[in-house]
């Protein structure tokens, strides 16, 4: 039986372990010791480490054949640190995995002015959090490279679930931009990002990058007044730029920079994955018939 290290233990995680539990010997790197016991009822073996703190990584050396690494960079700096460290514990024994995924995020791409783009896209970070994203990818790839461990990269955009939709934000009436000033944006549904990771255990290159985002073609205003419309919600006001750079945070502004249109030929043609929601049309009304179904 193969056995599994997950790093990050977020809600993508659990949703690859649904999948895996059953086939392979799972392991979970967790800060977090209060969730220990959650996860061993899921079927996973624990382990209690820190991806800050270096010293509290060597027990994961030589212990897994896969790694499904989820955790992101941290919240500052230029490199991604926790990146760093996991290579450095997973190098201290001579038995190394097989193989290595990482999920990072298509916001490594920046801003592509609404042009239709691949993997092929040069690199252009504009926000600190997409450069340690960068860091991260370059250091997992000559590491790989280096050791002979088959690296892939998903590059992710927005995740959404039934539970992760933006309805609080239509809650709160915040405006979105004139479809002038609008950007093109990019989805996955959480489910397919972890039908991915694990399309990415069985057919993912080494040293290869797969965009795994959804067939969507729609800008951002248009996802909001969906997700509105589904739910019998007020549209969001419609402001110009110039107004939302006055009125919105630096944070919620951020995403309202970077306009881009990912193509996903290469989720489809070598990893094999069919999409369970093709576009967020499919994944909003999943989760307004789940909550008529609670509500019933």
């Amino acid at each position: 039986m193969q056995k599994i290290l997950i790093v990050g233990s977020g809600d993508v995680a659990r949703r690859i372990l649904s999948r895996l539990a059953h086939c392979a010997r799972v392991y979970a790197l967790l800060r977090d010791a209060a969730r220990a016991a959650e996860w061993r009822a899921a079927g996973v073996i624990p382990l209690l480490a820190d991806l800050d703190d270096r010293g509290s990584l060597l027990r994961i050396a030589g212990l897994a054949d896969i790694v499904l690494h989820l955790a992101p960079p941290p919240g500052e700096g230029s490199q991604d640190t926790r990146t760093r460290n996991l290579l450095a514990a997973l190098g201290k024994s001579k038995s190394l995995p097989r193989r290595l995924i990482y999920v990072s995020t298509t916001g490594v791409y920046g801003d592509c002015g609404g042009a239709q783009i691949d993997e092929t896209r040069c690199l252009n970070p504009e926000s600190a959090r997409a450069a340690r994203r960068v860091d991260a990818e370059r250091c997992l790839r000559a590491w790989g490279a280096r050791n002979g461990v088959a690296v892939s990269i998903l590059r992710a955009p927005g995740i959404y679930a039934a539970d992760r939709l933006p309805v609080e934000r239509l809650h709160k009436g915040l405006p979105a931009l004139v479809d002038s000033d609008d950007v093109f944006t990019n989805h996955i549904h959480a489910d397919d990002l972890a039908a991915a990771c694990i399309a990415a255990l069985r057919h993912g290159g080494a040293n290869r990058v797969y965009n795994v985002v959804d067939d969507s073609d729609l800008k951002m205003a248009e996802y909001f007044d969906q997700v509105a419309d589904a739910f019998a919600l007020s549209r969001p006001p419609r402001i110009s730029r110039q107004d939302a750079e006055r009125k919105l945070s630096p944070m919620q502004m951020s995403f309202m920079r970077e306009s881009r249109r990912i193509g996903n030929r290469r989720l489809k043609n070598e990893l094999k994955l069919r999409l369970a929601y093709p576009t967020v049309d499919a994944g909003i009304a999943e989760a307004l018939a789940r909550r008529n179904a609670c509500s019933s």
